[in-house]
């Protein structure tokens, strides 16, 4: 029996309206997150168009001149920026004419794989033993309007298309849970005198690997408790009829992290020379969503723990580009440096209680900001709709000798 997937409204309007514009073809992402039993699509984002293509509204005549680069590197972006714990990259989606039609599986199973691989290089946490694997291969006609929705296993190279249910329902996100928490960051990161150039970037994501393993053994207190992670994250509430604010208030959750992993989980102490260090200090806002159909414990814990991680990895990723494009690749003057890494900002999703996140340093516009969910999106933001989570100081990135 294959997976069911069940699809916000306003998604089935966006891609038909997409289906109209652009002509032969156009790919997209599905987003949303996966469940033991179901899963939930509560975004699609079209392939954002390359310059040559804005003015004149016409993509690519062929599924041959496809550019898997291009569309890898755009799911790649909507992950590490865009998405709070919970969310992901559920599949893939494509809009043809009937002439394409043919071809458009395999163009779409090798889409697939290839943004898998793309996300899998950049996590620092490991997917769990149970977890859903299988993503969805969305091809729509755009003349008869026709949808065929698979899947393909993405643990498996070999693996071959599932048919799964495609189910639209009406306010499906609007009464989501929300977990938040805000944690406070001290991570030191010695640089080895044997490191080339102070490999930084190198340097940092081992630093931040070590600090992942901390974060996934730490006790997390829901609204001051500790919870079996088989209950239900919803079990000994009540809810009021009627009304659905009760089930979208946000829960406190505090993270304890262990002092001693205990006698199974020894060490040996190792001296190492090292030519300066990177400490990362701060204070950082975490938020995941979860469905509300019966959610466990666990499955809150786990977005929330995954955007832990995530969100401040990403925030060293954008420093680093920001650095490149800023300061160039070969800089190696790096003593005693200071930078405020990028502040986390909220913006609602219509029709829904999720938000979606993003990045900005000081100096960011707000109407950069609009310009970027425009392109990576495709969704216009109003100024007032952009909710700052942080601080402007609230996480530094200091490289000393």
């Amino acid at each position: 029996m294959g997976r069911t997937y069940f699809v916000e409204e306003a998604v089935g309007q966006y891609l038909s309206d997409l289906g109209t514009k652009v002509k032969p073809y156009v790919t997209g992402l599905l987003i949303g997150q996966c469940s033991p039993q179901r899963d939930y699509v509560i975004r699609a984002v079209r392939t954002p168009p390359k310059e040559e293509q804005k003015e004149s509204n016409i993509g690519p005549s062929n599924l041959a001149s496809l550019d898997e680069e291009w569309i890898t590197t755009h799911a790649s972006q909507v992950v590490s920026r865009m998405l709070p714990g919970g969310l992901l990259v559920l599949g893939v989606f494509i809009i043809v004419t009937p002439e394409l039609s043919k071809d458009s599986q395999n163009a779409l199973r090798k889409l697939i794989f290839s943004v898998e691989k793309s996300l899998t290089k950049r996590r620092l946490w490991k997917p769990a033993e149970e977890e859903v694997s299988d993503r969805a291969a969305l091809q729509i006609c755009s003349s008869t309007k026709k949808v065929v929705c698979r899947t393909y296993d993405v643990q498996d190279p070999k693996s071959s298309a599932k048919p799964a249910d495609w189910k639209y329902q009406s306010a499906l996100s609007a009464s989501w849970l929300v977990l938040g928490c805000t944690i406070n960051v001290n991570i030191h990161i010695p640089l080895l005198a044997t490191s080339l150039n102070h490999d930084l970037e190198k340097n940092t994501k081992n630093g931040l690997n070590r600090w992942s393993k901390q974060i996934e053994d730490s006790v997390f207190l829901i609204n001051g408790q500790v919870r079996d992670n088989e209950t239900e994250l919803l079990e000994g509430q009540k809810k009021s009829r009627g009304n659905t604010q009760s089930s979208t208030q946000l829960s406190d959750v505090k993270v304890l992290a262990q002092l001693s992993q205990g006698s199974s989980c020894r060490s040996t102490a190792t001296v190492q020379v090292c030519s300066g260090s990177i400490n990362l200090r701060g204070s950082v806002k975490c938020r995941a969503y979860v469905h509300n159909n019966k959610p466990k414990v666990k499955e809150a814990v786990q977005a929330l723990k995954r955007d832990i991680i995530n969100t401040l990895s990403d925030r060293c990723e954008i420093l680093f580009e920001d650095l490149i494009i800023n300061e160039g690749p070969h800089k190696k003057n790096f003593e005693r440096e200071y930078h405020v890494l990028p502040q986390r900002l909220f913006v609602p999703l219509a029709g829904s209680s999720v938000m979606l996140s993003d990045y900005k340093f000081g100096d960011e516009t707000t109407g950069e900001i609009q310009e970027r969910f425009v392109e990576m999106l495709d969704q216009s933001v109003q100024a007032e709709d952009i909710h700052i989570a942080e601080e402007i100081n609230t996480g530094k990135y200091c490289v000393q000798e």
